[in-house]
């Protein structure tokens, strides 16, 4: 099984060069560092690591902003070091989809559940993401054939099972999809 590959980002050197060696006597693998949010972020996009652990309070942008902007793009998990717990910042943290929040100073024995957990939590995410996408095309090709069914059922004085039929033959004979044979049927009409 290959380690898990690691993204860290913290403003201060020394805390990275710590986090760094704890990660790997875990047996992670650190695979990219940065020193504020911004670089966090294009490191992110260009290494595509397995999990993000960002500080809170970095230069140029924080790492809420980083967090929002890889959760949005989907790119890992995230996980937020900080040495603050009050209320604003975690709301903050819920609100840009971090995964875990860890506040300083914590152990090394604190960092492979977070990781874990928060590996679990974006795969889940992004099948439910997958999931989702997949039942709005279905959704959507439905639309379209109950569309095209009523047009045929108009045209050439059809019931709906017999609508359905046809555009189902003709999506075999064709070797298309219903939904390519009810978009043409739309189209045709609408011409």
């Amino acid at each position: 099984m290959s380690k898990i590959r690691v993204l860290i980002a913290d403003d201060d050197p020394i805390i990275r060069l710590d986090l760094r060696q704890m990660l790997e006597s875990l047996n992670y693998e650190v695979i990219g560092e940065a020193g504020d949010g911004k670089a966090a972020v294009d490191l992110a996009r260009e290494i595509k690591p397995d999990v993000c652990i960002l500080d809170v309070k970095m230069p140029v942008m924080d790492g809420i902003e980083a967090v929002d902007i890889i959760t949005e793009e989907n790119i890992a998990p995230t996980i937020l070091l900080t040495a603050y717990s009050d209320k604003e910042l975690v709301d903050r943290a819920k609100a840009a989809g971090v995964f875990a929040y860890l506040v300083k100073p914590f152990k090394p024995s604190d960092l492979t559940p977070s990781i874990e957990v928060a590996r679990a939590r974006f795969e889940q995410n992004v099948q439910l993401s997958k999931e989702v996408t997949n039942l709005n095309e279905k959704l959507e090709a439905r639309k379209l054939v109950d569309r095209a069914k009523g047009i045929l059922m108009d045209e050439h004085k059809l019931n709906e099972q017999e609508a359905y039929r046809r555009i189902q033959i003709q999506s075999m004979n064709l070797r298309k999809t219903m939904r390519e044979v009810a978009e043409a049927i739309i189209l045709a009409k609408s011409i």
